[in-house]
């Protein structure tokens, strides 16, 4: 079961166990920081947000349940190209991550906890592959993709890389954190049945799951008892702390409804993702920069609409055009629920999820509100 800190960190209660066929397990904060003998670096950053700020999802409780038809088998990514390596060090506040080339690739995307921080473009340079976190955080996981052409398509994706955990003392590390292989978390497991990309850009599939990437980081695998094993992909906007959304083909999602599970974390069934020996990368062609920061999500998260589901929409608002009279202003301290309006400067909003603090118009708060155009 885990638990709230006020550091806002989710430290997990684990059931020990035995990492059979685990090279190496990340030290914990503390123990990191004794090793290495140096000050924790990281420990003045702020704890990391959840990846769409102000959405406070409703109060769910368990529904009846009907298992589903399947049981669903481990995702198996090992037919795809393999995962770049990543390194990185926290300094004067950002952190500077270098992505190992692999053959082939034309372009490498880096998340943080979920968060788009950088898609890098290779067109046969030299010099370091390297993006910059401007927004790092405490024990924050890190995970990398190839591209093999530049259509965003899940075809075009290499292997998820296993997390990178930001360490106390401000280095990136290949490793679980908190999540190591025998971990036990007791979670509200909810469903959903959308189709398409997910947040990082492959398919949804049976198998593939949302989780909050601070508590599940992308990449991990993980059991549920009465549906099979997991592995974390996909975000949405109400799957937060120790919530997990496991997707299921059509009326299947419904039926599974709202239920407590006790999930394990396992080892990546097909052994590790990272390449076995280093490699340089062969050219492709390629028109962006060679970074480019960014502060969402790149891809959509699951927004499934049945009851049991996380919600979040396809796309960002787009405003309409006229005026009108402006419905009364948005307060920072209020709390909304779906369907509520209003105005914000000189725009019109009606509110999409229940939010508290979320600002109309904000980067942040797309998911939040949909706008009704200036008044």
């Amino acid at each position: 079961m885990s638990t709230l800190t006020q550091r806002g960190r989710y430290w997990l209660a684990v059931t020990a166990a035995a990492a059979a066929g685990v090279a190496a397990v990340a030290l914990g904060p503390l123990d990191m920081a004794s090793a290495a003998g140096t000050s924790a670096a990281a420990t003045s950053l702020p704890s990391c947000p959840f990846w769409a700020a102000g959405i406070t999802p409703p109060a769910r409780s368990v529904t009846p349940w009907v298992a589903p038809l399947q049981t669903a088998a481990p995702v198996n990514f090992s037919g795809r190209q393999a995962a770049p390596t990543l390194t990185g060090t926290l300094s004067n506040g950002q952190v500077t991550i270098t992505v190992s080339p692999v053959p082939n690739a034309v372009a490498y995307k880096v998340w943080r906890d979920g968060v788009d921080v950088g898609y890098i473009s290779y067109w046969g340079q030299t010099t370091p592959l390297t993006v910059t976190d401007t927004a790092p955080c405490q024990n924050a996981y890190y995970d990398v993709v190839a591209m093999y052409d530049t259509s965003n398509s899940d075809a075009s994706l290499g292997q998820l890389s296993q997390p990178y955990w930001l360490g106390a003392d401000g280095t990136l590390a290949p490793g679980p954190g908190d999540v190591a292989v025998g971990t036990t978390i007791s979670m509200m497991v909810t469903s959903y049945d959308d189709v398409g990309q997910t947040a990082s850009g492959y398919n949804s599939q049976l198998g593939g799951c949302a989780t909050d990437p601070r508590v599940i980081p992308w990449g991990t695998y993980f059991t549920v008892p009465g549906y099979g094993t997991c592995v974390a992909t996909d975000l949405g906007t109400w799957i937060q702390n120790d919530t997990v959304d496991v997707w299921l083909p059509g009326s299947q999602a419904n039926n599974w409804g709202v239920q407590t599970r006790t999930i394990t974390v396992v080892a990546n069934p097909f052994g590790s993702p990272g390449p076995s020996s280093s490699s340089s990368p062969s050219s492709g062609p390629s028109a962006s920069q060679s970074a480019s920061p960014s502060a969402s999500p790149s891809t959509q998260p699951s927004t499934s609409p049945s009851p049991s589901a996380s919600a979040s929409p396809s796309a960002s608002p787009t405003p309409s055009s006229g005026g009108g009279t402006c419905w009364p202003a948005w307060s920072t301290s209020a709390s909304y629920v779906p369907g509520d309006k209003v105005s914000y400067q000189s725009v019109n909003y009606t509110s999409t999820y229940y939010s508290t603090g979320a600002t109309p118009g904000a980067a942040t708060s797309w998911a939040v509100w949909s706008s009704n155009g200036a008044c």
